[in-house]
């Protein structure tokens, strides 16, 4: 049986590479990756793009040849705030510790080949997180209305599930509470669904049968509908090269920006309760095709393309957290360790110490409750 701290690796290892690997492919069709691999995709490679550090001056990023993107940097922020606090987290914590952390912890950023702090890497979607909460001191639990609606919020709630671990309900609700700060609509409901699902992956007897139980169980709305569409169109066992234009198909009824992902439909990101992101139903639509072989997964959301590091990132962790560190494939861990310049095993080992300390401090609470309600109720402590 995976221990605690075997999963927590496992989970946040899996993210980092699948957000290495899928970011060189990030934002291409499932066709121009054929035709600039060669092929599939079977791993780490390098960029697009040859010449990246022009062809994008909005956004002259090195992705590939093993570099994480902003999905890791905040998934890593994330976890130094639950290190700070040692406790379950809420949005006024966004505002308190992650933004000054994005905006002063000056960090190794692979994609800039250089030491910068992280604001200076995110997408315009989490800067607002720095707009809202630090310049316009907006009230955290309503800072994310108004932004743009995307998996901005999603992409980094992997530690969100650690620390519930095994209680997805807990994870949702502690998603919702913090992505509130960040996103609204689907993007803030993808958020809790995706905590969720890495939470109900952190429990002993996971399946990803029960992940996928306990991501439709709780998801509301138009995203329930897209992950019961990509569940329902997976087929278990297929070729995940198979599976990607099913999943396409699957998700396109819901997903708002478009065939051409660089060029949005004029109605995206916009809030809805008919719509969902595309990254976590796609995701848990893989894994169900893969059955949680982080390998597989990671490979198929990279060669599916659009979104990719960020589909990569959260079926990668949830993978992870089904077979723990060893079901990470260890060329990638290294590669992806090296050249990102990043411990992807102390993560884990933190948050695993943090939810533990978490767990036992929600235990001691409920037994005090429990002591006031038998004495509520007139009966005798620890009676029926």
């Amino acid at each position: 049986m995976n221990t605690l701290q075997d999963k927590a690796v496992g989970s946040l290892m899996g993210a980092a590479v699948g957000d290495a690997i899928g970011g060189a492919t990030e934002g291409r069709s499932a066709e121009e990756i054929l035709h600039r691999y060669g092929g599939y995709v079977d791993g780490v490679v390098d960029y697009f793009m040859p010449d990246w550090r022009t062809a994008k001056p909005m956004s002259p990023y090195h992705k590939g040849e093993g570099h994480v993107t902003d999905d890791t940097l905040m998934t890593n922020l994330l976890v130094s705030v639950y290190a700070k606090n040692r406790r379950h987290l809420t949005a006024f914590d966004m505002a308190d510790d992650l933004v000054p952390l994005m905006m002063t912890q000056v960090t190794w950023i692979p994609e800039l080949e250089k030491e910068t702090v992280p604001l200076l890497r995110v997408f315009l979607a989490e800067k607002w997180l720095v707009t809202r909460l630090h310049y316009g001191h907006v009230d955290p639990r309503e800072a994310g209305v108004g932004n743009v609606v995307n998996c901005g919020a999603a992409m980094y709630m992997a530690p969100v599930g650690i620390a519930n671990a095994a209680d997805p309900d807990g994870a949702y609700a502690e998603a919702v509470e913090i992505a509130g700060a960040h996103q609204s609509s689907y993007g803030r409901e993808a958020a809790a669904v995706f905590a969720a699902a890495v939470a109900a992956a952190m429990a002993p007897d996971a399946t990803v049968d029960s992940v996928v139980a306990a991501a439709l169980r709780l998801a509301r709305d138009g995203t329930r509908s897209a992950v019961e569409a990509c569940v329902s169109a997976a087929r278990p066992g297929q070729d995940w090269r198979k599976a990607i234009p099913l999943m396409r198909n699957a998700v396109r009824p819901f997903d708002s920006v478009g065939e051409t992902y660089r060029e949005p439909d004029q109605d995206s990101r916009r809030p809805s309760r008919l719509r969902s992101i595309e990254e976590v139903p796609v995701a848990l639509g893989l894994l169900v095709v893969t059955g949680g072989d982080v390998r597989k997964t990671v490979l198929a959301a990279t060669n599916y393309g659009r979104d990719s590091d960020s589909i990569a990132t959260m079926g990668g962790a949830v993978a992870g957290a089904l077979g723990g560190e060893a079901s990470v494939p260890v060329e990638w861990v290294e590669t992806v360790g090296t050249n990102s310049r990043l411990d992807l095993r102390s993560t884990g080992v933190t948050m695993a110490d943090v939810a533990q300390e978490i767990f036992t401090s929600d235990e001691a609470a409920w037994q005090r409750r429990s002591e006031a309600v038998a004495t509520l109720s007139g009966a005798t402590v620890g009676g029926r």
